[in-house]
């Protein structure tokens, strides 16, 4: 009897604790990216209590398998290239020299995991609760999470944020395989060198994948169906690249598109066309890097009541809100940018309008843009084609690292700076700059952008020397002639 009783008293407690134990909370965020992991971690030091859910790892794309590792290899790639193609310069001499791909590789894996770890470190910090599973509403206040365990938990909040970035996309009747049909995934994680690789798509992932592994001396193909590598660049710096690239012997194919991939005994054959006609390119690999579709994650977003593009992307407002006004977007699903570091923007302006407080919208012609393939490539705001689209006067300023001098003691004196003002107040409003470690040069300009500093401003600053930021002042001088 006793026993019956156990199992009846057993019965109701989980009933109970089906409908009562929901847990609640102020704010649960959904994807634990650089937007997701900011806005959480912002979101509890305005005192919200706050959840996050994840069905992969901490850090999302970029730190796991996106811009963390990829910097990693590349600085492998620059080592290698140097005691390949330098050595002699530097009055470097080794016999027997060897380089291990699947040491960098591993390299790459072990920061990636450090900072994995910092992540986890900053969500206990802050008193996140995590939960790894994947996340669907029920409705606009409640989601349902299937974790990894095989368990589900069911959560509640006054407030959301959903942060789940986007996946790569896929063509049709060349679907990826990991091992001769590849996403930047795949190629990041695979410890096989490939003697020879195609990338489809000119754009940031495909020249660093290229930069990455003829480095290594893999044969290397990069074909772009616009005119030039680069294409939401600056032209100038596309050209400039694709220069760069046949002097280091990568084969560059703009203007051309993919017609279709056959696999062969050997990798794959590549069928090509452009205005030319059709040609093939044969290799190991392909990487199709063309770009990205925004990732759901069987979010169930209508019985959220938040809409989307008509291309998938969650429609929002400049601070994140969805139609849905306690349910926002911040990062790749939004389809506005796809950066890690305007994704963290957002992540932030998010939290801090849950949180009540005055907040400024993100202002996309401020967000810095970089590349960083050999030679790097850096922009923010305007080029002389947008100007000229939105109808604004600038006037531009070029200098070159020919004549810089510690680009000349870095044996690394490819590229320009390029500063684009307005004409009539000099204020500046955008800049392109190509070469070495030109990613780092950012910070000053799209400062002065956002402070409304003129080039005479910048010419005024004292730049050390000898220093790459010296062209700085250097174009800045020259657009004021």
């Amino acid at each position: 009897m006793r026993s019956r009783f156990r199992v009846f008293d057993a019965i109701l407690k989980k009933i109970s604790k089906g409908q009562n134990q929901m847990n609640a909370y102020d704010l649960i965020v959904i994807g634990a990216g650089p937007g997701g992991y900011i806005a959480a971690i912002r979101g509890s030091e305005l005192g919200l209590k706050t959840a996050i859910v994840e069905k992969d790892s901490l850090g999302g794309v970029c730190l796991n398998v996106g811009c963390i590792p990829s910097k990693s290899l590349l600085k492998n790639a620059e080592l290698v290239r140097t005691l390949r193609k330098e050595s002699e310069t530097f009055g470097i001499r080794a016999s027997g020299l060897s380089f291990d791909y699947a040491a960098a590789v591993d390299r790459s894996r072990k920061v990636s995991k450090r900072l994995n770890q910092g992540v986890a470190f900053l969500m206990k910090k802050n008193k996140i609760d995590v939960y790894n599973g994947k996340a669907s509403f029920t409705d606009p206040k409640h989601v349902r999470v299937s974790l990894n365990s095989g368990e589900e938990e069911f959560l509640e909040a006054a407030d959301f944020i959903i942060a789940t970035g986007t996946v790569p996309t896929e063509l049709k009747g060349m679907e990826f395989d990991g091992e001769r049909i590849l996403n930047y995934r795949q190629a990041i994680l695979q410890t096989k060198l490939p003697n020879s690789v195609v990338i489809i798509g000119g754009g940031a992932i495909g020249v660093e994948f290229a930069t990455i592994w003829s480095a290594y001396g893999s044969a290397v193909t990069v074909v772009e169906m616009q005119p030039n590598l680069l294409p939401n660049e600056d032209p100038e710096a596309g050209r400039e690249l694709e220069r760069s690239f046949k002097k280091q012997e990568i084969d560059v194919k703009t203007g051309t598109r993919l017609k279709s991939i056959d696999k062969v005994p050997d990798g794959v054959m590549i069928h090509l066309i452009n205005e030319k006609g059709e040609s093939e390119v044969s290799a190991q690999q392909v990487l199709i890097a063309v770009g990205f579709r925004p990732n759901p994650a069987e979010l169930n977003l209508e019985a959220a009541g938040v809409k989307t593009t008509e291309r998938g992307w969650i429609d929002c407002d400049p601070f994140g809100k969805t139609a849905a006004d306690h349910i926002y977007a911040v990062g790749d699903i939004t389809g506005k940018i796809l950066l890690a570091h305007s994704a963290m923007t957002m992540g932030r302006i998010a939290a801090e309008q849950i949180g009540g407080l005055i907040t400024e919208p993100l202002n996309l012609d401020l967000v810095p843009h970089c590349t960083f393939s050999f030679p790097q490539v850096a922009s923010f705001g305007l080029t002389e084609a947008s100007a000229d689209a939105r109808k604004i006067k600038i006037k531009a300023g070029k200098s070159a690292f020919l004549a810089n001098g510690k680009a000349l003691g870095m044996n690394e004196n490819e590229g320009w700076i390029k500063l684009i003002c307005d004409a009539t107040d000099h204020r500046i409003l955008g800049a392109t700059m190509i070469g070495a470690e030109v990613c780092e040069l950012l910070p000053e300009l799209t400062l002065a952008a956002t402070k409304q500093l003129t080039a005479e401003d910048i010419l005024m600053n004292i730049h050390a020397h000898p220093t790459l930021s010296e062209g700085i002042a250097e174009a800045a001088g020259n657009l004021l002639i």
